[in-house]
């Protein structure tokens, strides 16, 4: 087989590149380990565990409803059968809808796994007996987009059903009566607040002094303070899990943490300490490809690999590893491809964790400015100024921009509270187009939503918001 272009996986990254380049006139050919297209976002990742949270945050909504408007209902009643039935009609429907969508851009689909012989040939490994007897597939150019894959420390690899990583904690065997999170990040308490609503009692171990490494410490604490009331053990920070071991009825785990040793039973453990690059056994040895020390693959702002006829994009090619970056770095690829003037994948990558309250943030963060010693002001609307908050019952977020003092220039935005997802729209193109903090003041946000926080924040930066009252110098 030969085509002109063969992409190597076929998450958001990959399909997105194959598509866009069947759209451009190219041959392509799209090999895919898995049955299905969507690759970790839509198989195990993104979409499945954002409808879990969902449901989590429906639960916790009715939960407020009995505690505070005087709604009752009565316990919660879990299918979990249905639920699984849910998520995989989900990801079914979704990526049913990619397979008609390579059919109509004529993208041939392979079920294989691609191994690089040399710069321009793929040796396919398939049970598709339908590729006859020459698995072999020579290629003018590559898009490498692999993806990622959980990380595991070795001491707490065991081989037992009770410890979970973030792909089989989405299949919702059971819900465990004690649930151990390790990793404070992003997944393990997006995964610890699902399984916190569906009942159990979650307890979370973080090696550093806060949740969230990195992320600003003002929208943290908002956050940290549902998780203390909705996980039913205290967080357990600056804590080192040493071992694990299923002792048949129970996991005994080993702790160190800030007062020594600690040895607790949980009935099962949920490993959420990160992910690493998907550039192992692929055979890069037998291009000129590059891989650094963490086994990122090298690459240069048009995607472009050391290698003239592979380029990567999406997880495998760096952080930050997200969907819609990679998204952006395949329309980048293939632009490159047909040498068309591109300036790169834009560096203004938003960020959510997608809890509740959600966590989301654009541009510089006050850690980095910290680190850079750069100037900037923060100005701070909190929700309980919002009309629409206090009607949602939801005062306990807030949405602050960092400016530029010198220039007034919006140049990070960071917020916390319900929404806080779709809100950070608006800040990346406010930060992306160059506004200053006065064009953010003077749109019209309409009336009552939680977007005028956003005007808001920008008027307590002028000292003419008025909700929040800010005493004449």
């Amino acid at each position: 087989m030969r085509t002109s272009l063969v992409v190597l996986g076929g998450g958001p990254g990959g399909y997105a590149a194959a598509f866009l380049a069947a759209d451009q006139g190219l041959d392509v050919i799209l090999v895919e380990a898995e049955q299905q297209l969507g690759g970790t976002c839509l198989l195990r990742g993104c979409i499945p565990s954002k409808s879990l949270l969902h449901l989590a945050r429906v639960m916790g909504e009715v939960d407020q409803l009995a505690g505070t408007w005087g709604v009752q209902y009565g316990s919660p009643q879990i299918d979990l059968e249905r639920i699984r039935n849910h998520q995989q009609e989900l990801i079914a429907r979704l990526s049913a809808g990619l397979q008609q969508l390579a059919k109509r851009r004529q993208v041939r689909v392979i079920q294989a796994r691609g191994h690089f012989q040399d710069s321009h040939t793929l040796q396919l490994e398939s049970s598709d007996e339908t590729l006859g007897d020459d698995r072999s597939l020579s290629f003018d150019h590559c898009i490498l987009a692999t993806g990622s894959r959980p990380v595991c420390p070795p001491a707490l690899a065991i081989d037992s059903p009770r410890v979970m990583n973030s792909r089989t904690a989405l299949d919702l065997a059971e819900i465990p009566e004690r649930l151990l999170v390790i990793g404070g990040g992003y997944i393990g308490l997006e995964l610890g607040t699902v399984y916190a609503r569906l009942g159990s009692q979650v307890s979370v171990a973080e090696l550093t002094g806060g949740l969230l490494p990195g992320v600003d410490r003002d929208l943290v604490k908002v956050l940290q303070r549902q998780l203390e009331s909705l996980f039913t053990a205290p967080l357990m920070l600056e804590t080192r899990v040493d071992a694990i071991e299923d002792v048949g009825s129970h996991l005994q785990v080993s702790m160190t943490g800030p007062d020594g040793p600690l040895d607790q039973q949980f009935d099962r453990a949920l490993i959420a300490v990160g992910r690493t690059p998907a550039s192992a056994d692929l055979g890069l040895e037998n291009t000129q490809v590059v891989l650094d020390d963490r086994g990122f693959v090298v690459t240069d702002e048009q995607q472009r690999t050391a290698d003239a006829a592979i380029l990567a994009v999406g997880d495998v090619s760096g952080e930050p590893m997200l969907a819609h970056h990679a998204s952006c770095q395949a329309k980048v690829a293939v632009q490159a491809l047909q040498a068309k003037a591109t300036e790169g994948a834009s560096e203004l990558v938003p960020a959510i964790v997608f809890t509740d309250p959600e966590i989301a943030w654009v541009g510089l963060t006050q850690t980095e400015a910290r680190q850079q010693q750069r100037k900037v002001r923060p100005a701070v609307y909190p929700w309980a100024a919002s009309g629409r908050a206090q009607a949602l019952g939801r005062t306990d977020g807030l949405t602050r921009w960092l400016v530029d003092p010198e220039t007034d220039r919006l140049v990070g935005c960071g917020i916390v509270g319900t929404g806080a997802g779709d809100l950070i729209a608006e800040a990346v193109l406010a930060i992306e187009r160059g506004c200053h903090v006065q064009d953010v003041a003077e749109l019209i946000h309409p009336h009552p939503t939680l977007s005028e926080t956003l005007g808001g924040a920008a008027e307590v930066y002028l000292g003419t918001a008025t909700e929040v009252y800010k005493p004449r110098r």
